[in-house]
């Protein structure tokens, strides 16, 4: 059984919230000015995806850490603890490796949107390779904040950005899979050390819900 503290979730939990506190907040401001004012934010759709894709990719990683995520354990409960540890073992280190593969394809995706070389090595990084610089690739709609403009001088040559940089929406996924991966290594040895035994949620939940549907409803 899972043992950790709901009290350290609070990160994910935080970033999570005021993420779909944006989302709400600039599809209601959108809805109002549409059929209030016969206007609408240009940029509203735009940063709503963005915000969109930033929650599941951080979603994804806080699933891990509560052990939210669905899976199949109709056989591995059939086994006695030790063997059905082992197998949450080996299921972990395939996460392991495979959001590590993540991890090189999501920095190759966005360095060159920040003026960075991608790694060598086709399935493990090697080095870094010279890349195609990609900095001044802009979002369609989504302004430019003034207190970014720093990036102009650190990544586009000093040129004007009249549009937010690909780079900051883009972030999310080199920084959403570093997250995942550190949740995996976290679940490890929540696993190693029998505090956690397995990778998604337990049956606890189901036969609570069972529980509550067979409890007879009061008058």
């Amino acid at each position: 059984m899972s043992t950790h503290s709901n009290n350290s979730n609070g990160f994910e939990e935080t970033v999570i919230a005021i993420i779909l506190g944006l989302m709400t907040m600039i599809t209601f401001v959108n809805v109002v000015l549409r059929y209030v004012f016969n206007s609408s934010l240009i940029w509203g759709l735009e940063v709503t995806l963005i915000l969109f894709a930033w929650l599941v990719l951080l979603g994804v990683s806080y699933g891990v850490k509560v052990t939210a995520h669905l899976g199949v354990d109709a056989l591995t409960n059939l086994l006695p603890e030790g063997p059905r540890r082992v197998l949450a073992l080996i299921a972990a280190a395939i996460c392991i490796i495979y959001t590590f593969l993540l991890l090189k394809g999501a920095w190759d995706y966005w360095a060159p949107y920040a003026a960075l070389d991608r790694t060598s090595g086709r399935w493990f990084p090697t080095g870094f390779e010279q890349t195609r610089d990609q900095a001044w690739y802009i979002t369609d709609q989504v302004p430019m904040p003034d207190f970014l403009r720093f990036l102009e001088g650190w990544i586009n040559q000093g040129e004007t950005y009249d549009k937010l940089p690909r780079v900051i929406p883009y972030a999310v996924l080199p920084f959403g899979v570093a997250l995942l991966l550190f949740r995996f290594i976290q679940a490890t040895i929540r696993i190693w050390r029998g505090q956690q035994d397995s990778l998604i949620v337990s049956h606890e939940v189901e036969d609570d819900i069972e529980q509550l549907q067979d409890k007879p409803e009061e008058a």
